[in-house]
């Protein structure tokens, strides 16, 4: 049976209207923590800025805020301290809508819950561990646990199959007792950040879409928040500097445990630290010569980079870095991350439309072209995640933006060919297709 998990939330907006709700004073200088001050170096190239070229007609954008710093900070807090469940990934309309489409045996929903009734996920049963070390690859047994717990989430909702719920809650249950990422002689092991970050992403999204499973009690609910408090807070608030897949991963896993845990205050720190990453990790040319500072840079903007030769309009920091790989991983926590916030009544799509739009376009025509310029080396990544949906599905199916690169690169070749669960890139094609 499903529980009603609807609760009211101050101030929600409509699903084409931007929320509105006052900056929180305290918000700024917490924000201020996470940049360094812009040094005065060099230009990053002597060479002039040049865009590369998309494979369609250039990027239609719907009108933006005059002022967008002003618009995120009327949009960047969540008030009221009550949450809407499920809403993380996935919104009870949106899942409803999967639903619909697979009784009714659409394409391309049913072809994916198939791949996913058959896959070894549906029917894993848990294997939990006290900690997981540094050293060795015990977090993908975690990884693994929790995409399971994902899969059989989605299986019991979709279906109402009491098995796939009582399996779910099984997996979840038996990780409550987890103890600790742990980091021997490194204080704040970035990988434990990492690890932290990709698992609690998607072990919190099989949590909020359970939620409303009879079958779940109250206590052990508590018990699983009170692990996430234990064990992943202490890895995903403080701010990873490394690259900034990193940090946009411990942000996803930050917004997404607080829904569940209905944590107002790590939901908004989740939400000041997106709106910092954000422009420091998509580059526009109207940032100028040198994308934006921040802490973890070296104070080597070109270096850190991975030096281009020039820089396009949705260059990411770490395009040039493996040609695609990580900026995949990068791309799709950010849009992860705004994704949980709009289904919390929270509008960072519209702020920062200019820079998810033009990474995703100029990433699905480097992709399709098989050639990374503006790299040194321009062959591309041979990685193709199942992270594109919600992005696209976002500016183009609600917002109607036209974007060919990313419309062809879905059509072709992720629905088609990419993987569909790696880490927290899962299953983004079942969710948020849309025709």
């Amino acid at each position: 049976m499903l529980k009603k998990n609807r609760l009211p939330l101050a101030n929600r907006c409509k699903p084409a209207g931007l929320l509105r709700i006052t900056f929180s004073a305290a918000m700024p200088l917490l924000a201020s923590s996470l940049l360094r001050p812009v040094l005065l170096v060099a230009p990053l190239l002597a060479a002039p800025l040049l865009a590369t070229p998309l494979l369609s007609e250039p990027l239609l954008t719907a009108p933006l805020p005059t002022n967008p710093l002003s618009a995120i900070k009327q949009s960047s807090t969540h008030a009221g301290g009550q949450f809407t469940h499920p809403g993380a990934w996935n919104s009870q309309q949106n899942l409803d809508y999967v639903k619909n489409k697979i009784a009714n045996k659409e394409a391309p929903w049913l072809t994916e819950f198939e791949r996913i009734r058959q896959s070894p996920s549906a029917s894993r049963a848990p294997h939990p561990l006290r900690q997981i070390p540094l050293m060795g690859n015990h977090d993908t047994v975690f990884r693994d646990d929790a995409i399971a717990a994902y899969t059989q989430a989605l299986l019991w909702y979709f279906t109402g199959n009491k098995t796939y719920g009582d399996s779910a809650i099984s997996i979840l249950n038996a990780w409550a007792n987890f103890e600790e990422f742990t980091t021997g002689s490194q204080q704040g092991s970035n990988q434990q950040q990492l690890r932290a970050g990709w698992i609690g992403a998607v072990l919190a999204q099989a949590a909020d879409i359970m939620r409303g499973y009879s079958g779940w009690s109250e206590a052990n609910v508590n018990q699983l928040q009170l692990m996430f408090k234990r064990a992943f807070y202490p890895q995903l608030t403080t701010m990873s500097q490394w690259n900034g897949n990193v940090d946009l991963t411990q942000i996803e896993a930050l917004l997404a445990i607080a829904v569940f845990n209905q944590d107002e205050a790590i939901f908004n720190l989740g939400l000041v630290r997106l709106n910092q990453r954000i422009p420091a990790y998509f580059y526009l040319t109207s940032d100028g010569p040198l994308p934006q500072a921040i802490a973890g840079d070296g104070n080597n903007l070109p270096a850190f980079w991975f030096n281009p030769q020039h820089m396009p309009n949705g260059l990411t920091q770490e395009t040039c870095r493996d040609n695609g790989h990580h900026t995949q991983f990068g791309l799709g926590s950010a849009l992860h991350a705004a994704e949980i916030a709009w289904n919390q009544g929270i509008d960072l799509y519209t702020p920062h439309q200019k820079r998810f739009t033009a990474a995703l376009e100029l990433l699905a025509s480097q992709i399709l072209t098989q050639s990374f310029a503006p790299c040194a080396n321009v062959k591309p990544t041979q990685s193709l995640f199942n992270t594109w949906e919600i992005g696209y599905n976002h500016y183009h199916n609600r917002q109607g933006l036209h974007l060919p690169n990313t419309q062809k690169l879905i059509e072709q070749h992720v629905r088609p060919h990419s993987t569909r669960a790696v880490w927290n890139l899962v299953y983004e094609t079942l969710t948020h297709a849309k025709k």
